[in-house]
């Protein structure tokens, strides 16, 4: 673990980054931004890597995949429009760092991934961290976690070619998924569930590693 003058670097560094990078782009709510403030972003990261935790930019966590820019982290977070006593159910785990965001601020976080390695580190990071309110799976991301279902809201932070029908059933209604989706050019699609159906809005271009799946 770094030691405490490492931690109050760390610290400083987090709330710079919220006030450049998350702030003056428009996040507004107060809670995703607080969230931001406290989870300590650099330990989700390489040790190799940390001196660049809190930099505008995706990096590198290993088995080819990434943990999100800050402010993509933020943005989709918000879109949620979390107020705490959701379920939620996240796909694509990774560091783990979205996960520890989530559990800031909902009431229960599900979380799966499809690579075994990156589940149980980022387990147990955050068992370390004393988290208690997230469940994780590893399997197939494009299919859920039908057992928990439905959600109010669901996160996916990997890009399938188009939204997977297997999560659109497992949204609530009213419920919000925020998804990336395209095989080349991505979008960012808000999906909302309300008593007429299912609508989606394209919110802005993205980049994300492509989701993963067994079919």
């Amino acid at each position: 673990m770094p030691v405490p003058d490492a931690e109050a670097e760390f610290a400083e560094r987090r709330s710079a980054m919220v006030a450049t990078q998350i702030e003056t782009r428009g996040i507004k709510d107060r809670r995703v931004i607080a969230a931001l403030r406290r989870v300590p972003r650099h330990l989700f990261v390489p040790e190799g890597l940390r001196h660049r935790a809190y930099d505008d930019e995706p990096l590198p966590i290993g088995e080819g995949q990434t943990i999100s820019q800050p402010y993509i982290v933020a943005y989709m977070t918000e879109a949620l429009d979390l107020k705490g006593d959701e379920k939620v159910l996240e796909i694509g785990t990774g560091s783990g760092y979205q996960s520890a965001i989530l559990a800031e601020l909902a009431r229960e976080v599900y979380t799966v991934e499809i690579v075994a390695a990156l589940s149980r580190r980022a387990r147990d990071l955050i068992e370390g961290l004393g988290i208690a309110n997230i469940q994780f799976r590893v399997g197939d991301g494009s299919f859920g976690w039908s057992e928990f279902s439905p959600y109010e809201a669901i996160i996916v932070t990997a890009a399938p070619p188009s939204v997977p029908k297997g999560l659109q059933d497992q949204l609530r209604g009213p419920g919000r998924m925020i998804i990336p989706v395209g095989s080349g050019f991505q979008e960012l699609v808000l999906v909302t569930r309300d008593q007429r159906g299912i609508h989606k809005k394209n919110l802005l271009p993205v980049r994300f590693v492509p989701l993963v799946s067994t079919h």
